[in-house]
């Protein structure tokens, strides 16, 4: 009798059945499909052709103008001699802004848009970024930051043994998935307990001034606790209570992220006289000494009215046109530029 025949077949019934329920045992047993969430995008920063390098000037020397490509500016040291004492230098005072910093904006946890769109898992619950609508005109987000030391002139190695420009690498300094403050407003009052002088109606209609400052040049630094056209700058965490727009709630996440590493003492600031001979910390942030790039998803490398870096508050009503879209145009990445002041000379 062949071995395929019905009689053996009824004989191996019962093994049969056993092997399926072990199969069926041993599937269920292993880890369903991942919930489907927002996919990381972002692109690494060409330096060449997605940075606007007019965002370098005004360069001065002293109080008077070199080279100004129509950009803003704040005021600079009168003198254009300067002596600093550690170590002792006699220089010439110089003035441009410095690209050091790039930070992302993302709803997507460990999400590094600036990275390439590279996507960690530590392995730990935090946040998710969303948008929610209260009703057809009121929209609130949340968003996280990531904070990069990018010195691009030094790792350009643009300008060699240049005693003004801040030194190092790409670095990824700071996350705020790891940061308790940054999705909770009420633990963000420890970081910054001054918020509730301000949220008042007074204190909000002053940041109309600032948002019409920084429009027409830059923004007025006494109106610390404004962001200008985006809003306030506390709480220094990722909750947009009016969100018009991704570029506009995007902006206001980078504002509050710089302010927040100046109150960490994570960064320092080189403007001024107080400039000229080092970085100083600056717990409250001066946001004249700040302008942004976009670089992701749209570089912004063209000019709009002879500028493509904004000073912190400016509107986005006007750049920010077209610089967002769905699903891969939903995460921002924008170069930070930092004034400096400095007193370079031999040592």
């Amino acid at each position: 009798m062949s071995s395929c025949s019905p009689v053996h077949w009824q004989a191996d019934r019962p093994r049969a059945a056993l092997w399926l329920a072990l199969a069926l045992w041993l599937l269920a047993l292993l880890p369903g499909p991942a919930a489907a969430g927002p996919t990381c995008h972002g692109r690494f920063m060409n330096p060449i052709t997605d940075i606007c390098w007019s965002c370098l000037f005004p360069l001065t020397i002293g109080s008077a103008s070199i080279l100004s490509d129509g950009q803003p500016d704040i005021g600079n040291p009168s003198s254009p001699v300067c002596y600093c004492s550690n170590p002792p230098r006699i220089g010439v005072s110089i003035g441009f802004w410095e690209p050091v910093r790039m930070v992302d904006v993302t709803r997507t946890p460990f999400c590094m848009v600036g990275l390439g769109g590279i996507a960690l898992d530590p392995g730990l619950d935090v946040p998710r970024g969303a948008h929610v609508g209260h009703d057809s005109q009121t929209r609130n987000s949340f968003y996280h930051a990531h904070w990069y030391a990018n010195p691009i002139l030094t790792w350009l190695e643009v300008l060699l043994d240049f005693p003004c420009l801040e030194k190092g690498s790409l670095d990824l300094a700071y996350l705020t998935e790891v940061d308790p403050l940054w999705a909770d407003d009420e633990l963000t009052a420890i970081l910054n307990p001054e918020a509730v002088l301000f949220a008042n109606a007074p204190a909000k209609a002053a940041c109309a001034a600032d948002c019409v400052a920084a429009t027409a040049g830059m923004p007025i630094a006494s109106l610390f606790w404004c962001a200008g056209c985006q809003g306030s700058i506390y709480p220094m965490g990722g909750h947009v209570a009016t969100h018009i727009g991704g570029v506009q709630a995007s902006t206001l996440i980078t504002q509050r992220m710089t302010a927040k590493m100046h109150r960490q003492l994570v960064t320092f600031t080189g403007a001024g006289s107080a400039g000229l001979c080092g970085y100083y910390p600056l717990p409250i942030m001066d946001k004249t000494h700040y302008k942004l790039q976009m670089v992701y998803p749209v570089p912004a490398t063209a000019k709009e009215a002879g500028q493509c870096c904004q000073p912190y508050g400016r509107t986005t009503m006007i750049w920010g046109a077209g610089k967002s879209y769905p699903v891969s145009g939903e995460d921002f990445a924008y170069q930070i530029f930092r004034k400096r002041n400095c007193c370079a000379g031999a040592y």
